[in-house]
């Protein structure tokens, strides 16, 4: 089994009632849950929106990241699967589909030190 990183990126812009923000936070949590029973939940957490950005050869630092609500990362998990297909079915059962977020699916790669 390898190990690959789900970015959780966008959601719905709009605001959430208190109601609706449990709702959703449930499905997450059973979600997450149903990932763990199969074994294959490693990891994750939410972020926070804010952040800094460190870059160039003069290791520049300003605030952001500033991208458009859609591209924004807002979370992470890893799962283990044989492959990046089955990964990407596990990723399906994801709640943020029905905010209009999407997932990109990444598989990690093993560094020998």
């Amino acid at each position: 089994m390898d190990d690959f990183l789900y970015l959780f990126r966008g959601g719905e812009g709009r605001s959430l009632s208190p109601e609706e923000i449990q709702k959703n936070m449930q499905k997450w949590g059973t979600w997450i849950q149903e990932l763990s029973k199969a074994g294959v939940f490693k990891g994750g957490q939410p972020l926070d929106g804010g952040g800094k950005v460190v870059a160039g050869s003069k290791k520049l630092v300003t605030d952001g990241p500033f991208a458009e609500s859609k591209e924004v990362v807002n979370g992470y998990l890893i799962v283990s699967a044989k492959t990046l297909a089955e990964a990407a079915e596990l990723a399906k059962g994801c709640p943020i589909f029905e905010t209009a977020g999407t997932v990109e699916i990444r598989q990690i790669r093993a560094v020998m030190m």
